[in-house]
């Protein structure tokens, strides 16, 4: 399912497969393993896609409706 969104903001910003490529430092064919799920991707380069294509990424408490952005999260090693 991320692959979707992957693909969703990336190709809603008119960012070619090559361009994130480079953007992340990585070979565009692992954009297109991400977005065919062929290959997942971390979540820390999920938020790097997100962030590069302006979109944030929410967590929701079901029980209070509270919405928490990933770097609002404190994040336990």
């Amino acid at each position: 399912m991320i692959n979707l969104a992957l693909k969703y903001m990336r190709v809603n910003k008119n960012i070619k497969q090559e361009e994130l490529a480079k953007m992340l430092n990585v070979k565009s064919n692992t954009i297109s393993q991400y977005e065919t799920s062929n290959r997942q991707p971390t979540f820390e380069t999920i938020e790097k896609i997100a962030d590069i294509c302006g979109y944030d990424i929410y967590f929701i408490d079901r029980k209070t409706n509270q919405k928490f952005k990933c770097n609002e999260l404190i994040r336990k090693v």
